[in-house]
């Protein structure tokens, strides 16, 4: 079950800086282009599932105003500090176990979510069940378990993910997979050589605003990469796994 009990500190970091942090806005676009890309015009139901303190709901709000948003988060906190940041409806629930019916969503994204509960494929198998036939879910998590860091502790993190396995468990819920890639490949070489050569004296998570050079030098080097993946391009390796699928029709066939 989805314990999602994240320090206190984390997600009053997370509010200060994901509106600021290149990653993030990296992150956001991201998910807003293929949503975008794979919903039809129109209105549309979206979840985000583990909104935390609503930063990508902000975003997807800005980006269509066709979509009607919800955030859910297991952490009471995550969901007071959504709604003090956002518009947005917001309910408290864990991603294993949504409450919600059946084919009730046009779309699901979650971001760096699904690696903080024991049992990832049984999250897939929910937000499969929530949407409706032809619906979108979209899937961020952290790359390699090699990578595992200082960082992943801090944010209670219980498993980073490769592309094949995680293309595999969309399969396994019944999601067709349109685009699946790493990110953050430019940023790989750093991310390693701070994670795991020359961690901080003092670590806690790297949810923080770095100086502004090298918020800028990232944030151009995750423009690039959106520029390649936005055509539908999957890059080879990077710290993070994206994955988007629909919710199979009956009768198709995978």
């Amino acid at each position: 079950m989805h314990t999602g009990r994240m320090q206190a500190d984390e997600y009053l970091k997370l509010a200060d800086t994901e509106d600021r942090m290149w990653y993030f806005h990296a992150l956001n676009r991201r998910l807003t282009h293929w949503l975008a890309r794979l919903l039809p015009p129109g209105p549309a139901r979206v979840l985000d599932a583990g909104c935390g303190t609503g930063g990508l709901l902000k975003a997807l709000r800005s980006a269509n105003s066709d979509w009607s948003v919800t955030g859910l988060d297991f952490s009471p906190l995550a969901c007071r500090l959504a709604r003090e940041r956002t518009k947005a409806e917001i309910v408290e629930g864990s991603i294993t176990a949504l409450p919600l019916a059946d084919g009730t969503l046009d779309a699901l994204v979650t971001a760096d979510v699904v690696c903080q509960v024991e049992d990832g494929a049984l999250a897939l198998r929910e937000f499969a069940r929530v949407v409706r036939p032809g619906g979108v879910v979209l899937v961020n998590v952290p790359a390699y378990p090699w990578l595992w860091s200082y960082h992943d502790d801090a944010v209670e993190s219980k498993h980073r993910f490769t592309r094949p396995e995680l293309v595999a468990m969309f399969r396994q819920a019944g999601l067709e997979v349109r685009f699946a890639s790493y990110q953050n490949m430019l940023a790989l070489p750093l991310v390693v050589l701070r994670r795991k050569l020359f961690p901080p004296t003092r670590p806690t998570s790297d949810v923080q605003i770095f100086p502004a050079p090298i918020e800028a030098g990232f944030a151009a080097m995750a423009r690039v990469e959106q520029a390649w993946t936005g055509r539908g391009w999957p890059l080879p390796a990077g710290s993070s796994v994206f994955v988007a699928g629909v919710r199979r029709v009956a009768g198709e066939k995978t």
